[in-house]
């Protein structure tokens, strides 16, 4: 206990010591030992990569993470060293509603099964974005972190030491300069005539006193000055470090744009394949060797029907064996034509559609193994491929 109380009674002695150093300082009254040029350019460059990397980090996690109370609940699985639960991401939910939305609304309509499609692939948007937050949380934010919650801390914690080390210094150059003042005043000789035998022998032995004094603060001052150099030289290590962790976070930094790449690259690949599968970028008309019910001609006595568009192959050119078919070539069938209404205006992807203006009157038809979604559409001399979709028949 007599121990503990001692150690207490000293930590408080040291701690009020360094307070009126502090304090001094802040009212201009004591000095204060400088840092070199080199050492404060370390510490701002230290400060500002503390500041960069928590602004990153912080919207990085918005990025992948827009909703703020899911954030809060991230964090707090994170502090208690639970596993977060999986959750359902924005595309994966409105996927979910398009599909129920197209069963009860008739998975056979054109709406219902232009739903079914947009969800499906609405579906492996989710999928890949939950992948790309997977993929980005580990690769950067995680490296981040653990600078801040590592790193950060130990030099943060080296250089408050620091701070003390040094007031402690500066507090010991204070004592000394005090005690040599006061042995300066102690040691000057007085006057014979004015003053009294007893106060030599007084001014003798407060001038050893004070002798005393100063050989005791210049030995503080020695082990207080080894003690801020050792610590200055820890603290500078750990800060020169701050480039090899540039070096790191420059890695994650590409980690994390290679990842960004591969997403939206996913995501422009699946949208492109809904255009193609809604028909805003169709394969070409191809023929086939199946004959056509009625005749096209009176003098033919075989012709060639028009089949489902497919994708064109890398070449752009139609399957080996089956030659494009031409359009105009192509007569309606003498029974099966039906009138319909344009619901919206719709561009021709190239010269086999045929271009349509909202509430325009045009001829429909199919032919035998034609895409369900798409029709012939007449509309005077003109001929060419329309999409149901964009189309309310009459008649």
């Amino acid at each position: 206990m007599d121990f503990n109380m001692k150690k207490l009674a000293s930590d408080a002695g040291i701690f009020f010591t360094r307070a009126v150093q502090f304090t001094e300082e802040k009212f201009g009254q004591a000095e204060k030992t400088e840092l070199d040029a080199h050492f404060e350019n370390l510490l701002a460059r230290a400060d500002s990569t503390k500041n960069w990397t928590e602004k990153i980090l912080r919207q990085t996690e918005v990025l992948l993470q827009p909703n703020p109370s899911a954030r809060v609940e991230e964090f707090l699985y994170e502090k208690l060293d639970r596993k977060v639960p999986s959750r359902v991401t924005n595309g994966e939910l409105l996927a979910q509603y398009m599909a129920e939305a197209a069963s009860e609304l008739g998975p056979t309509t054109p709406y219902g099964k232009t739903l079914i499609k947009v969800a499906e692939a609405e579906k492996r948007l989710g999928a890949a974005e939950r992948d790309f937050i997977h993929t980005a949380s580990i690769n950067f934010l995680t490296p981040l972190r653990n600078f801040l919650e590592g790193d950060w801390k130990t030099i943060s914690k080296e250089r408050r030491l620091l701070q003390n080390r040094r007031l402690d210094l500066d507090a010991c150059k204070a004592r000394l300069k005090k005690a040599k003042a006061a042995e300066a005043k102690a040691t000057t000789v007085p006057d014979f005539q004015e003053t009294r035998p007893r106060n030599y022998i007084l001014s003798a032995s407060a001038s050893a006193l004070w002798n005393d004094e100063v050989d005791k603060s210049e030995q503080e001052l020695r082990v207080a000055q080894t003690e801020f150099d050792r610590q200055a030289e820890v603290t500078r290590l750990l800060l020169e470090g701050i480039s090899s962790t540039h070096v790191n976070h420059l890695r994650c930094l590409h980690e994390f744009v290679e990842s960004q790449t591969t997403y939206y690259a996913q995501c422009y690949r699946h949208m492109l394949d809904l255009q193609k599968q809604l028909g805003r970028f169709p394969g070409t008309f191809v023929g086939t060797t199946e004959p056509a019910s009625p005749p096209l001609s009176s003098t033919s006595p075989t012709t060639t029907a028009a089949t489902m568009p497919v994708e064109p192959s890398v070449a752009g050119l139609a399957p080996p064996g089956e030659a494009a078919l031409c359009l105009e070539e192509v007569a309606p069938p003498a029974s099966g034509t039906r009138k319909a209404r344009v619901l919206y205006d719709y561009e021709a992807a190239d010269s086999s559609e045929l271009a349509l203006l909202a509430d325009e009157l045009i001829t429909v038809y199919s032919l035998p193994g034609m895409d369900p979604d798409w029709l012939i559409g007449e509309r005077g001399n003109k001929k060419g491929k329309v999409p149901v979709t964009y189309l309310e028949l009459l008649s």
